[in-house]
């Protein structure tokens, strides 16, 4: 099944090369990521590329990698942060999470409805859309009992606007003088995934990073309540929700960080190897969005996450620059 599945995406490649070529080119690609000198969005954009004109010769891992080598390498970007600082992150972001991600649900419901899309494909984009991303979508379609298709339209939705906010957001922040607190709070509400979350706060500035990295992490903890709620709304109370361990690492090495100097000693190895395993994280997910992936996701729901997407992303920006 894996090995069909990895043949079918390997149609509509640019560069008609065979097999060990493919994976030479790959793994030149991954050791390029882990250079000091690849940013996070230059390695993503390497990935779209590669997805394109050679392929990922390894499309089956690429979930299972991804997802892994994400919490590790935020469980890493803990050590470089302080958890009197991230606490108090974590309260100027608490309300906005609160409201955003319940307008969000709503707000993307309506629109489901409205746009006539499958009720399970609107919900998985809404609720990505709402925490965080393809992280919530994984945690989510087995509550509600979502079928392939339904899980790849929602992931491919949210990683194609992930893509774009990597290169928008940082623009858009400078362009508007951005505080690094205003726009880590931005970052952490209004773009999906964590990686991208990270990729774009890391650009911006240290305290961006801590303030979005922290916030983002608490806001992953609604996952468990949405995925309580979305068993009674879907009627399905079989299913057990799956808890993101791993955010209580990242608390774990931001306490090590603040009280232990030996830690503290270590901390800038630690944070160099986490911020390379994220830039070759973003190369993974870039290489994961082939045109198959791409063409899967269809109009109306990238409608639906494009314009739940501008709308979140608009009402935090007016939120952090005039309420925070």
């Amino acid at each position: 099944m894996n090995t069909q599945h990895q043949l079918n995406n390997t149609g509509g490649l640019l560069l008609n090369i065979n097999e060990n070529a493919r994976k030479v080119i790959f793994a030149v690609c991954i050791v390029l990521c882990l250079m000091p000198f690849m940013s996070p969005a230059v390695a993503l954009l390497l990935g779209l590329v590669v997805a394109q004109c050679s392929g990922h010769p390894y499309l089956h891992l690429n979930h299972k990698a991804t997802h892994i080598l994400l919490q590790i390498s935020v469980v890493g970007l803990g050590f470089g942060m302080n958890v009197h600082s991230a606490l108090q992150a974590g309260k100027e972001g608490i309300l906005f999470t609160i409201a955003s991600i319940t307008g969000t649900l709503l707000f993307g419901t309506l629109m489901g409805r409205w746009l006539n899309i499958e009720k399970k494909t609107s919900f998985l984009i809404s609720s990505g859309t709402a925490i965080c991303g393809g992280s919530a979508i994984a945690a989510i379609s087995p509550v509600i009992k979502a079928e392939e298709k339904q899980i790849s339209v929602a992931l491919g939705c949210v990683f194609i606007l992930n893509s774009i906010a990597l290169f928008v957001f940082p623009v858009i922040g400078h362009y508007l003088n951005l505080s690094q607190t205003q726009f880590g709070l931005w970052c952490a509400i209004a773009i999906h995934d964590t990686s991208s979350v990270v990729g774009a706060a890391s650009k911006y500035g240290a305290h961006a990073l801590e303030v979005a990295t922290t916030v983002k992490l608490a806001r992953a903890l609604w996952i468990i309540p949405v995925a309580f709620l979305s068993t009674f709304l879907f009627k399905n109370k079989s299913k057990k929700v799956s808890i993101p361990y791993f955010i209580g690492l990242f608390i774990l090495a931001m306490i090590a960080n603040t009280y232990l100097p030996v830690v503290r000693f270590m901390s800038p190895y630690i944070i160099i190897t986490a911020k390379a395993g994220l830039t070759l994280t973003l190369f993974l997910i870039g290489a994961g969005l082939s045109r198959k992936v791409l063409a899967s996701v269809g109009l109306k729901p990238l409608l639906q996450g494009v314009v739940l997407w501008i709308a979140i992303s608009g009402a935090a920006l007016y939120a952090v620059v005039h309420l925070a």
